[in-house]
């Protein structure tokens, strides 16, 4: 058996159309109960896997950035972890980070100080206001460096250019709601090699596409109400989608990763449901 490993984020993932995924995970974070030790997580949220497997985890109520090397059994704390705060060297219930691999720094959503914050890889003791006012829920990046936050407050997405602060709307930006030009509590964002926009809605229970320049969305994955069938989907949360269209959604009610193929009318459940 081939076991083929890619980065979490990406806009290039290739994964065959008949790939298989072993059915039992092996834990490579955390899984020490609820806690702050260094061997432990509470109620992790956002994550991003490095091309050497480094896993790199947020960690809302312990107000840090945990980094696991592949294989450990600790971690190592390269953001915040300086108590609740606002300072250059605080993160506030933190949900998500990424690796931006051009200037070897962290780039996260410090969601409850309403800031998107640059951090140093290696040794950093404090981080960067890049974006304010922004309640950042999660965000990606693609091969031009451009920068993509979902803001589920505004229920839309934002693209960043290098050195933007304003950024243009992608996807929603126009208010709350389940019309194809909204979004409703958008959570998770994948952007593919066209820059199509993927956004999941834990409201909506679907994920929607934008394409480049698009003023609406079209649903590729559930959008039949809420519910554990295959044709619908459950508070949806991460998202990627693979060189032939396929999305790969986290459906947080049945603990599963669902698979839609491109076109699709229906999902079903690669790993999890039981």
């Amino acid at each position: 058996m081939k076991i083929s490993v890619h980065p979490l984020r990406g806009s290039s993932i290739d994964i065959h159309p008949n790939a298989r995924w072993l059915q039992h995970g092996i834990t490579v974070a955390g899984g020490n109960g609820q806690g702050d030790g260094i061997n432990q997580l509470l109620n992790p949220y956002g994550l991003y896997v490095a091309d050497d497997q480094t896993v790199y985890v947020a960690d809302p109520p312990n107000h840090r950035i945990v980094e696991w090397k592949w294989g450990a059994t600790s971690g190592q704390v390269v953001a915040g972890g300086n108590d609740e705060g606002s300072g250059t060297h605080q993160l506030n219930n933190p949900y998500d980070v990424i690796v931006d691999k051009e200037t070897d720094s962290l780039v996260i959503c410090d969601s409850a100080n309403e800031r998107v914050v640059r951090w140093p890889r290696r040794n950093g003791t404090s981080g960067e206001t890049i974006i304010s006012n922004s309640d950042c829920w999660s965000l990606t990046m693609d091969e031009n460096g451009y920068l993509y936050v979902v803001d589920f407050e505004k229920y839309e997405v934002r693209r960043y250019r290098r050195g933007e602060s304003e950024g243009k709307v992608v996807a929603g930006g126009n208010g709350y709601g389940y019309d194809l030009n909204q979004l409703s509590f958008p959570q998770y964002v994948f952007v593919d090699r066209d820059h199509s926009v993927y956004v999941s809605e834990q409201h909506g229970h679907r994920v929607m596409k934008w394409m480049e320049g698009a003023k609406e969305g079209i649903v590729v994955a559930g959008g039949q109400g809420v519910g554990d069938g295959l044709t619908q989907l459950s508070h949806p949360q991460g998202v990627v989608v693979d060189q032939l269209g396929t999305v790969y959604v986290v459906d947080l009610a049945s603990g599963s990763v669902k698979r839609w193929p491109k076109g699709a009318t229906h999902g079903n459940i690669i790993v999890g449901g039981n």
